[in-house]
């Protein structure tokens, strides 16, 4: 495992290049187009890093290891266009928020990362706001890549259990993303009276159709998920709040969508998530 490339040079692709940047590994950031970015670390605005970006479809080598960060909406285009960087022992890690989306791939190994990397791609500058992690599943080929990557800032944790982790960061962004996205407003939007409450019980319904899939919280993880989002910076976004911001397509379906769908299949009662995915829905037409 030498040769890593990271497809999407968004703030998450681009951090973890910028992580790997100083150790023995190749690496590659890849986008759609050869271009130059402007990245800041730990937002720190006063001492840009410069980072080359390579046009996917002209990069010819195979790869030992391929991270793929892009947005789920962008996901089925990179999937029609990636096949020449594989060999048959290539690990993917589709580090992305979101769930439903490994059954699209074809390759005997890929693993769904669960993300915690906090940033924010304008125009050709990247700012990466705060932490450097990815948690993935515990297995053979994702032992090897931690080893590898024990020396870097990006932190690889294992779990025995990545459904539930991936179950808990869906939570977190289902309340936050949904308010911020139609209120078009930072995390200050908190502040104002009744969105606690809708976040609330917005969580509360994510916990049944978690439930009903086989994923139990502890019973403090409404109150757990609320400290976090007390801890936001009143000017802090999120990942859709900028994406309907700045007129991009948003990831509702691995996020409001897919919780939807696993509501309508259980035959859940999940009033508030009824309301806000179609208004999302008509916010991103």
């Amino acid at each position: 495992m030498h040769n890593v490339a990271i497809i999407g040079p968004g703030a998450v692709g681009s951090t973890i290049a910028f992580d790997l940047n100083n150790t023995p590994l190749e690496i590659r950031l890849l986008g759609r187009r050869t271009e130059t970015l402007d990245y800041y670390a730990n937002n720190d605005t006063n001492h840009p890093h410069q980072l080359n970006v390579l046009s996917l479809t002209e990069y010819y080598e195979t790869v030992d290891v391929l991270f793929i960060t892009v947005k789920i909406p962008h996901l089925d285009t990179v999937l029609k266009t990636y096949k020449h960087l594989l060999h048959e022992n290539t690990l993917i890690i589709l580090a992305q928020n979101g769930y439903g989306q490994l059954s699209k791939f074809e390759h005997p190994h890929v693993y769904q990362a669960v993300v915690y990397i906090s940033g924010q791609r304008t125009g050709h500058t990247i700012t990466h706001y705060r932490d450097h992690k990815l948690i993935v599943q515990n297995k053979h080929h994702t032992q090897r890549l931690r080893n590898i990557l024990s020396n870097s800032p990006l932190e690889l944790t294992l779990t025995h259990d990545i459904d539930q982790a991936i179950w808990y960061k869906l939570l977190v962004n289902l309340a936050i993303n949904s308010v911020t996205a139609l209120s078009r407003s930072t995390a200050a939007v908190l502040e104002v009276p009744g969105i606690k409450t809708l976040c609330r019980q917005l969580l509360l319904e994510g916990i049944t159709i978690a439930k009903a899939e086989g994923i139990i919280f502890e019973p403090t993880i409404v109150s757990d998920i609320l400290k976090i989002y007390d801890g936001y910076p009143a000017e802090m976004g999120t990942s859709m709040y900028y994406d309907i911001i700045d007129s991009r397509p948003l990831e509702i379906d691995g996020i409001q969508g897919y919780l939807y769908r696993k509501a309508r299949e259980h035959q859940l009662a999940t009033p508030i998530l009824d309301t806000i995915y179609p208004l999302l829905l008509a916010q991103q037409k």
